[in-house]
Formats: structure tokens, C-alpha cells, sequence
């Protein structure tokens, strides 16, 4: 079975395989840790996959929890995590990790195509975006 396959948004399945192939097979592991992530924290409710400006994204629209992340690939190649840059999630992981990831200002976490994602950091910076606006209240 192909991983798009259980994307149940058929235009999310498309964003998927419209990726390039040298980095595909790494923006499904991020989803599967945003979505691996989004099912240990029930205070959230049900997580969204859909598409914003035609990058996959997931949200919390029952409760408002998460601010957006957004999957997709910078201008400069690779792949990357986006959060809504008028939020904190980015700066602050930017103090906690400044030599383990490598950020595009307060918007993205940035990957080099072959590059293995550091599974610890980026279940901490999804779980800050994922219960952002909980916090918040």
C-alpha cells in the first residue's frame, strides 16, 4: 500500500504525490508524527487534514487548540514544517534547539532532503503548535 492511500482528502492525497520524490517519503513521516502526536493529546479533539494554500495542513477546528502547521518545500529546496509566524512555537524552539534544527525566521523548521528528522525536538515543537491556543486562554 502506497502512504497516500490513507489520506482520506483525496486533494491532500494529490499534494502528497505532487511532492518531489527525493523528499516525499519524509513529508509522510512528519504526518505521521503529526498525527501520531495529535492522538496522545485528547484535550485538542479531533485534528483536521485539509489544505492550505495548497500544502497539506492540520488544524483543531472543535476547539481551537492548535495553531496551523503546514507541510511543504522552501524556495531554497528540502522539505519543512510550518507554524502561522504570528505565533511563538518557532522563536521559541528556535532557544531551545539552536544547533539541532535550522529555522526560516518565525515561520518553518527546515530540512535538507536527506536528512533523518530529529524525532524528539519536533514531537515537543508539534505538540507546542498542536495546543498552542490552549495555553493561550
Amino acid at each position: 500500500m502506497s502512504p497516500h492511500q490513507n489520506i482520506p482528502d483525496t486533494r491532500v492525497q494529490k499534494a502528497f504525490q505532487d511532492f518531489p520524490d527525493n523528499v516525499r517519503a519524509k513529508l509522510h513521516e512528519l504526518r505521521a508524527l503529526i498525527l501520531r502526536t495529535a492522538a496522545e493529546l485528547p484535550e485538542i479533539g479531533p485534528l483536521q487534514e485539509t489544505l492550505k494554500w495548497g500544502q497539506p495542513a492540520y488544524l483543531t477546528p472543535e476547539t481551537g487548540a492548535a495553531t496551523t502547521i503546514r507541510l511543504g518545500i522552501p524556495k531554497a529546496g528540502g522539505y519543512a514544517l510550518y507554524t502561522h509566524c504570528q505565533t511563538s512555537v518557532i522563536s521559541e524552539f528556535q532557544l531551545l534547539f539552536p544547533d539541532e534544527l535550522k529555522f526560516e525566521g518565525n515561520r518553518a523548521v527546515l530540512f535538507a532532503a536527506g536528512e533523518d528528522l530529529p524525532e524528539g525536538p519536533m514531537i515537543a515543537l508539534i505538540t507546542r503548535a498542536l495546543t498552542y491556543h490552549l495555553r493561550k486562554r
